[in-house]
């Protein structure tokens, strides 16, 4: 039975909903393929409801930024793609708005907002085995990322090259495209997409499943290729991915994704803020820059190498690297010394170990001298030591640019003058600079939905805080910083021959707000360049009502 804690109104909204569930999919469902069907689950728990009652409630209407709290009805944790359909067809009926929480680590209210009614709750679907049916394994939605890597690699000893913090689920992930510390070697997650699954809503209200795929003759690939960095919540409800990598041959679950390095060499040093002059600050910023620039192409060594500049606030104490590099390659120490050299070159100033947190990196003064290391053991630890991911006090603001060369002098000028300012002090203020290009250039923007081919490293600005007293300070600062630094180009980095516009995986709302973005760029264009327009021709056949929206959803098409 339905568990139940006194929600009268949610017993009303499942009524009648027998032919929405089970094995009575509704007319034109596409069903999932057999092997999928026996881990969906025969023997799955009854579908879990959870009102303002129930003591899990308060667990369940917030996410890892404590900003969006919601209280909607209901919230439903489904176990099988069924479930989630008989959720979706219930709440299109009696027209409640509907969100989807994968792993929660939404940067903006796109899943607890003040309208939402029902939350569907995906971190039951957690499931990651091989689908023989389909020649791929499958990776349920609401699965961890660290355990998908557990999973794979233990079993199989492959991976697909996503994201770093270990909590962050598949769903939302994967959908925007995906960034990793494998990207330069291995490309993105969705370079490795083979299918996915999705719970639609056609015009006349009736929720479907549906099964997009890669392959030229399937009538659903444009819904495949929208979920390859379309991002999440615009579509309708991921149930479970599958990945095979273009190219691989055979049925052998171990030979059908990429292998990831059997060890790893991790490097983090710091320099002191006291030390830092302006003259120095611009060296460090302008050699990353520069490494990554004449490194974007594949097809060197240095694909096997991915890195992250910590530009903290001065109130930090110091400014952090941290590099991870293929320890299997000829002559690794060799090439990690060079890129070291690279970065440091002309600084006039030596590096220390890394002693402290900085955003999202943890304290690795252990690394000082680059350390060995096998590789689930690095990414595990890489991915749990964030001292961010586990604090349930914090809030906070983030926003991110892609860079296609090395950072102008005006830019750096202006990450100096507010990395520099008297009136902040907060030592989780900063922006992380992290690798793109590598394997990640080799695929062109359109043959997915992720644009960014061509960028050389990203930048993410983030700021957390506890006391509410402290926002309107925080917001304060990062807002004059990033718009303040891109005001020559309207207060965003545009798509040109420097910048090349922003993560939809990173979310900003004040990309929308012209007090904010005076380009005359829109927000769609930052994050999607010209895929936007075919997402929404995607949006306007698989969601032509709407139902899946958001702060910042693809739009349907003008008529």
């Amino acid at each position: 039975m339905v568990q139940d804690r006194g929600g009268i109104g949610r017993r009303k909204f499942l009524a009648g909903s027998a032919a929405a569930s089970g094995a009575a999919l509704l007319a034109g469902t596409v069903a999932a393929s057999p092997a999928a069907a026996v881990e969906d689950g025969a023997l799955a728990e009854p579908l879990t409801a959870v009102t303002p009652v129930d003591k899990r409630y308060k667990d369940l209407v917030r996410g890892w930024n404590q900003r969006w709290v919601a209280s909607p009805e209901t919230v439903y944790l489904a176990e099988t793609t069924a479930q989630v359909q008989q959720v979706v067809q219930k709440a299109v009926t009696a027209g409640k708005r509907l969100t989807v929480r994968g792993g929660g680590h939404c940067w903006e209210d796109w899943v607890f907002n003040a309208d939402v009614r029902v939350i569907l709750d995906m971190t039951k679907m957690s499931k990651v085995y091989y689908d023989p049916a389909r020649n791929a394994i499958a990776v349920e939605a609401g699965a961890q990322l660290l355990n998908v890597y557990e999973r794979m690699y233990r079993t199989w000893g492959v991976i697909v090259p996503a994201g770093m913090c270990f909590q962050v689920g598949a769903g939302g992930h994967i959908s925007g495209g995906g960034w990793g510390l494998l990207c330069r070697q291995l490309g993105l997650v969705v370079d490795h997409l083979y299918a996915v699954e999705v719970v639609t809503v056609d015009a006349d209200g009736t929720a479907r499943v549906r099964v997009a795929t890669r392959e030229a003759d399937d009538p659903n690939r444009e819904l495949w290729w929208a979920h390859t960095g379309g991002g999440g919540g615009n579509f309708g409800v991921i149930t479970r991915f599958w990945f095979r990598s273009p190219g691989a041959t055979g049925t052998n679950p171990a030979a059908l994704l990429p292998q990831p390095p059997a060890e790893v060499l991790l490097s983090a040093v710091s320099w002191p803020w006291a030390e830092m002059t302006k003259e120095r600050f611009a060296r460090l910023v302008k050699n990353y820059g520069d490494w990554h620039a004449r490194n974007l192409k594949p097809g060197t060594v240095n694909d096997n190498l991915v890195t992250m500049l910590a530009l903290n606030h001065k109130s930090n104490g110091y400014i952090g690297l941290v590099t991870q590099l293929d320890a299997t390659i000829p002559d690794a120490e060799g090439v990690m010394d060079r890129f070291l050299a690279e970065m440091t070159a002309g600084l006039d100033l030596a590096h220390q170990p890394l002693t402290t947190h900085m955003g999202e990196l943890s304290a690795m003064p252990e690394l000082a001298k680059p350390r060995r290391m096998p590789w689930l053991q690095a990414t595990r630890y890489m991915g749990t030591t964030n001292p961010t991911l586990n604090d349930p006090s914090l809030k906070g603001d983030f926003k991110s640019s892609y860079y296609r060369t090395a950072m102008p002098d005006s830019h750096i000028d202006a990450f100096y003058t507010h990395l520099t300012r008297e009136d902040l002090v907060n030592p989780t203020a900063s922006v992380l600079l992290s690798s793109f290009g590598g394997k990640v250039n080799a695929v062109a923007p359109g043959d997915t939905a992720a644009p960014h081919r061509e960028a050389a490293y990203k930048a993410a600005w983030m700021i957390w805080w506890t006391d509410p007293a402290d926002e309107a300070k925080s917001l304060q600062w990062i807002r004059e910083f990033f718009h303040g630094a891109y005001a020559d180009t309207g207060g965003v980095p545009v798509i040109n021959a420097v910048t090349d516009g922003c993560y939809v995986n990173y979310p900003d709302i004040d990309l929308h707000d012209p007090a904010y973005n005076t380009s005359g760029v829109p927000w769609s264009t930052l994050y999607y360049k010209d895929n936007y327009p075919r997402l929404q021709q995607v949006k306007k056949k698989y969601d032509p009502r709407n139902v899946f929206h958001h702060s910042q959803s693809v739009e349907l098409p003008k008529p």
